[in-house]
């Protein structure tokens, strides 16, 4: 029998990205909760990957959580990711691109629900016309902003600074991967890799020198889930999804999280210190938790750009265990300076999960 050379079934988990001029859609919640890492995703995409992504001042929300909630009708939420559009034809772009795995899954079920169903598409265009006067053609090419990312891996890596690798042993950092549900699961053929096999996250962590963490509860949900989060006496669900998860994780020591949902970025730290306030566990070393950062923050850091720059300190988890495993050089008394060097404030620590590094570790020089 022959050598294999090509897998006609991995070919299938693949998609096309096309390689330039890209409509950029924020995501409201990314935003809010870790406000630098979309600045720091174009940055990445204009500076190190040389290519053109236009942010558009007058886009909206893609009514993700109100549509998910079951506060709004279909109708609504077809009309306005109408005009999302319209505004990257106007603009002069055929390639869409989300920064919001919600926002994902969104644009997809609209794209799916127009391409099977023709006269939705035309209803849509009718009232979006009676509305707003605008028309709209539908994106040659449509992708989350980690695809971007993937796609212009080797690039990044061939610029990176750092790799990962843990600068006091010599060998590559464990890497968990976490993928949004609204990137993998909802249309599993738009996500690289599907949704048994996501690769968007875990290529990532392969070509920049770090070593996957395999655990039974990798492709377990966050916890997010919108109803389970939004309505306070639902919490409870949440958090247990996530402790389900860190429980799974923890025997095999991984040093660092990267997710690609802010939703799942933002539950995976900052429940750590609700476990942690909770029962008294920690998940990372010496009593600090692991870091959860999105794919361009961690492409930030091995980048080497400033941590501070680009967010870092927003987080709930300590950053400067990994950065100091990485080799990056950081001052932790401007962790909390705001952009004029101004200090802005201190935030009362933790009475389990440690936060203050500086006091264990001496700055680099």
């Amino acid at each position: 029998m022959g050598k294999i050379t090509h897998n006609k079934a991995w070919e299938g988990y693949q998609k096309e990205i096309a390689d330039d001029k890209f409509y950029f859609a924020r995501s409201c919640i990314r935003q809010n909760i870790f406000p630098a890492a979309e600045d720091l995703f174009m940055r990445i995409i204009r500076e190190v990957a040389g290519k053109d992504i236009y942010d558009d001042p007058r886009q909206t929300t893609c009514t993700g959580i109100a549509y998910h909630s079951g506060i709004i009708p279909v109708e609504t939420t077809m009309t306005v990711v109408a005009r999302q559009f319209s505004l990257m034809t106007e603009a002069g772009y055929e390639n869409f691109t989300c920064s919001c795995v919600t926002s994902f899954g969104i644009y997809m079920e609209m794209l799916e629900t127009w391409k099977h169903h023709p006269e939705k598409l035309e209803q849509t265009r009718e009232a979006l016309y009676k509305a707003t006067g605008r028309t709209f053609e539908i994106p040659k090419n449509f992708v989350h902003t980690s695809d971007l990312i993937y796609k212009f891996r080797k690039e990044i890596g061939e610029k990176a600074k750092y790799r990962l690798t843990n600068r006091f042993t010599g060998e590559p950092l464990k890497v968990v991967d976490h993928i949004g549900c609204h990137y993998s699961k909802i249309f599993p053929s738009e996500g690289i890799g599907g949704a048994e096999f996501p690769y968007v996250l875990a290529g990532l962590t392969d070509e920049w020198g770090g070593e996957q963490v395999d655990y039974p509860e990798r492709r377990h949900c966050c916890g997010f889930g919108f109803r389970q989060y939004l309505l306070k006496s639902n919490r409870g669900y949440s958090v247990t999804n996530t402790k389900k998860k860190l429980d799974s994780m923890k025997p095999y020591k991984p040093d660092v999280i990267i997710t690609n949902c802010p939703g799942c970025n933002f539950f995976i730290d900052r429940w750590q210190y609700v476990i942690s306030e909770m029962d008294g566990t920690t998940y990372g070393e010496d009593g600090f938790g692991i870091p959860v950062l999105t794919y361009e923050e961690l492409a930030g850091v091995l980048l080497g750009y400033n941590p501070w720059d680009i967010g870092l300190q927003v987080h709930q988890v300590a950053v400067e265990p990994l950065l100091d495993k990485l080799g990056v050089e950081f001052d932790p008394d401007k962790k909390y300076l705001g952009k004029d060097g101004e200090f802005i404030g201190r935030p009362d620590s933790p009475s389990v999960l440690k936060t203050d590094y500086k006091s264990l570790k001496p700055v680099l020089s």
